[in-house]
């Protein structure tokens, strides 16, 4: 079997994430608006490639005014960085679910390896006769190290915003047409 593109299904996928708040809660949020590419390797079990890209101005947590502070160039910029990717570099088939992808991670103008642990959901035909894959996936990051560094100290002690972003992505793909 070689390679196959697959379509995202974006209807039935998710990019995510929670961070702390006030040091005591977590803050969830999403991006709504993203794109992206994913082949199979050339024996169709497991991912050969991945990328996508992520309309910033899409975060939505539920809350306009965050919303709108997550946008200025205090986190996201996403006046002069209206997008953030992902690339895959090496991806690691680790037992019949399992997989780590590792890839490159641009956020603003800042670039770093992360790994994501995957699980793979199942395979099936819908329907419709449509070929469909299921991924879930998640890593932690500090927002520190791609440039997120806006933040305010608590009264009390503590700060307003935690560094580490817990990511959780859940993907639909659909084989696309040859």
């Amino acid at each position: 079997m070689s390679n196959s593109s697959w379509n995202f299904d974006t209807a039935h996928s998710s990019i995510t994430f929670s961070i702390r708040h006030l040091v005591i809660s977590k803050v969830h949020g999403r991006f709504t608006r993203w794109t992206g590419a994913f082949a199979l390797d050339a024996e169709g079990t497991s991912p050969g490639t991945i990328s996508a890209a992520i309309e910033v101005a899409s975060i939505d947590t539920n809350e306009a005014q965050r919303d709108g502070h997550l946008r200025s160039p205090d986190f996201f910029d996403a006046e002069r960085f209206p997008t953030m990717s992902f690339a895959s570099t090496r991806i690691r088939r680790i037992d019949d679910s399992a997989v780590e992808i590792t890839g490159q991670l641009t956020i603003r103008d800042v670039s770093r390896e992360v790994t994501l642990a995957a699980d793979f959901g199942g395979r099936v035909t819908d329907p419709w006769g449509n070929q469909r894959l299921g991924y879930s996936a998640k890593t932690t990051i500090n927002r520190k190290d791609f440039g997120l560094g806006w933040n305010q100290v608590l009264e009390a002690g503590g700060v307003v915003v935690g560094e580490k972003v817990e990511i959780a992505i859940e993907v639909e793909l659909v084989k696309a047409s040859a």
